[in-house]
C-alpha cells in the first residue's frame, strides 16, 4: 500500500521545508530526504518484533506477550527537526502506548531532558489519545503534559508527527498542523531542554496507566499490536557522544536554529486544535500547581472551561484515571 500524508511548508530559519506525498522533504534551497533505518537508526530492543519492509523505508514494531519493540538514532543531536509518519493499531488497544520521542536519560540519569508524542490505546469503540510531554534538566516531578483528542481516526492511514527543537522554542506538529508552541524565555530557566538528545521510537505495555488510569489493562487476546512508522526523517546538529557538550559537527548550518515563526494560517490552526481538541493542560491543574508555572498565561476566557485538576469540562466522565506516568492523582 503506498502511504499519502500531508504536511507543512514550515520556516525552519531560512529553509523552508515542505513534505510532499512522495515522502521526500522538497525544499527550493535545502532539500532533506527521508531516511531508510539503516542509514540513521538502530534497534534497541524486542528482537524480531522490529520488522523492516520496503527496503528499510517503513518499521513496523510490534507489542506481543514476550516483548514490545523499539529503535533510536544512530546519533545524538543538540536541536533540529525530527518527523515520522505513523499508523497506530486499529481495534482493542486499550494500555497500548506507542512513543516518538527525544531523551537523553541514558546520558544524564538525574537531569535529563525529553520531548515526547505519546499515544494512549483505549478500548474497542473510544479513540486513541496523544500527550505531549516537555521535560527539562530532570523536570519529571513538574511535568508539562497536555493531552488531545484526535480530529481524525490514526489507525486509519498514516499520519506524519514532527518536533521542531530550536535554541529559541518547540513546536510539536501533526500533519500540517502545530499544535504545540513553548518558546525558550527567562521564566522556565533550565527546564527548557538544552541538553544534546537521542530520537526514540517504541510500542510498550502502559497498563498501569495508560488507559483510564490503568483500569483496562492490555488484552494480548488481540496481539500483536503493530505501529508502523515511515518516512523517517532527521535533520540536526550532531555531537560527539563521548562528549555531548561538544559543538556540532562539520557541516551542518547552524543559522537554521533561528526563531521561527509561525504563519497567521499555522497559528489559527494550532488554535483551533488547543480549543477543540485539548482535553488536558498542565496550566490548568491546580491540584498539582497551586501557583501555575511561570510560563503559563491566564486567559479567563480559557481558565474556565477547566477545573482544578486540568481537565476539560465534560472529559471528567469519560475518565477516572491519572492521565500522565508522573503524576498519579489524575
Amino acid at each position: 500500500m503506498e502511504m499519502g500524508f500531508s504536511f507543512p511548508c514550515l520556516f525552519f530559519a531560512s529553509l523552508l521545508l515542505c513534505i510532499q506525498l512522495s515522502g521526500s522533504i522538497d525544499a527550493p534551497i535545502k532539500s532533506l530526504q527521508t531516511l531508510s533505518f539503516d542509514d540513521g537508526y538502530t534497534q534497541i530492543f524486542g528482537d524480531s518484533n522490529l520488522m523492516l519492509l520496503r527496503d528499510g523505508k517503513t518499521v513496523h514494531l510490534s507489542l506481543d506477550e514476550k516483548t514490545g519493540a523499539g529503535f533510536a538514532s544512530q546519533d545524538l543531536y543538540l536541536h533540529g527537526f525530527f518527523s515520522a509518519s505513523i499508523k497506530l493499531p486499529a481495534d482493542y488497544a486499550a494500555g497500548v502506548v506507542v512513543a516518538f520521542y527525544l531523551s537523553n536519560g541514558d546520558v544524564y540519569h538525574k537531569t535529563h531532558d525529553e520531548l515526547d508524542f505519546e499515544f494512549l490505546g483505549n478500548v474497542r469503540g473510544r479513540e486513541w489519545r496523544l500527550q505531549t510531554n516537555v521535560y527539562g534538566n530532570g523536570s519529571t516531578r513538574v511535568g508539562r503534559e497536555e493531552r488531545y483528542d484526535f480530529w481524525f481516526d490514526p489507525t486509519d492511514d498514516f499520519h506524519q508527527y514532527s518536533i521542531l527543537w530550536t535554541p529559541h522554542q518547540i513546536i510539536f506538529y501533526i500533519d500540517s498542523t502545530p499544535i504545540r508552541e513553548i518558546r525558550n524565555s527567562k521564566a522556565m530557566g533550565s527546564a527548557f531542554p538544552s541538553k544534546p538528545m537521542t530520537l526514540y521510537a517504541t510500542i510498550w505495555d502502559g497498563s498501569t496507566w495508560a488507559t483510564l488510569g490503568g483500569r483496562y489493562k492490555v488484552n494480548y487476546r488481540y496481539a500483536p499490536f503493530v505501529a508502523e512508522f515511515a518516512a523517517l526523517v532527521l535533520h540536526g546538529c550532531t555531537v560527539d557522544p563521548l562528549n555531548p557538550l561538544s559543538s556540532c559537527d562539520e557541516g551542518f548550518d547552524s543559522s537554521s536554529l533561528a526563531t521561527t515563526e509561525l504563519s497567521v494560517e499555522q497559528r489559527s490552526g494550532m488554535d483551533s486544535v488547543r480549543a477543540n481538541h485539548m482535553t488536558y493542560s498542565y496550566c490548568h491543574d491546580r491540584k498539582r500547581y497551586t501557583v501555575p508555572l511561570p510560563e503559563c498565561e491566564f486567559d479567563p476566557g480559557t481558565s474556565r472551561l477547566y477545573g482544578d485538576d486540568g481537565l476539560k469540562f465534560g472529559e471528567r466522565k469519560h475518565r477516572r484515571g491519572k492521565r500522565s506516568r508522573i503524576d498519579s492523582s489524575f
